[in-house]
């Protein structure tokens, strides 16, 4: 006779099905592949969120930068606050215009902000004509 056939003292037919520990075991498995997919899911719309953000952010700054230039006039020393609305979002430009050692030109930075937290800055020199 089979022993592996005899269970305490009983005859089964042959070991059908799995068992609890298997069963766990692929349950646990299942559980981590789908944690990692919905960690890098959330990872990637991060990402996307980050970079739309920048690129409505990077036209914002572009806009007041090219304003200046467009300007033809040296632009006084200070800072100054613009509104700026892309797609739907209320954006707010910071300006600082600062002197360099050149007196013919000046500094400009534009820093970007969604309400207070900080979003893009792109510096320039902006020169005389």
């Amino acid at each position: 006779m089979n022993p592996r056939l005899v269970v305490t003292g009983t005859r089964r037919a042959g070991a059908a099905g799995f068992t609890l520990i298997e069963v766990l075991v692929a349950l646990t498995i299942v559980a981590v592949a789908l944690i990692a997919g919905l960690r890098s899911t959330a990872s990637l719309s991060r990402d996307a969120q980050r970079q739309a953000d920048a690129l409505l952010a990077h036209v914002c700054a572009e806009n007041e930068l090219i304003k200046m230039r467009l300007s033809r006039q040296m632009p006084g020393v200070g800072d100054h606050d613009v509104p700026c609305e892309q797609a739907g979002r209320s954006l707010t430009v910071k300006v600082a215009v600062r002197p360099t050692p050149n007196p013919n030109f000046r500094r400009v930075d534009a820093q970007v902000f969604d309400q207070q937290d900080p979003i893009l800055r792109i510096s320039t020199v902006v020169g005389q004509l």
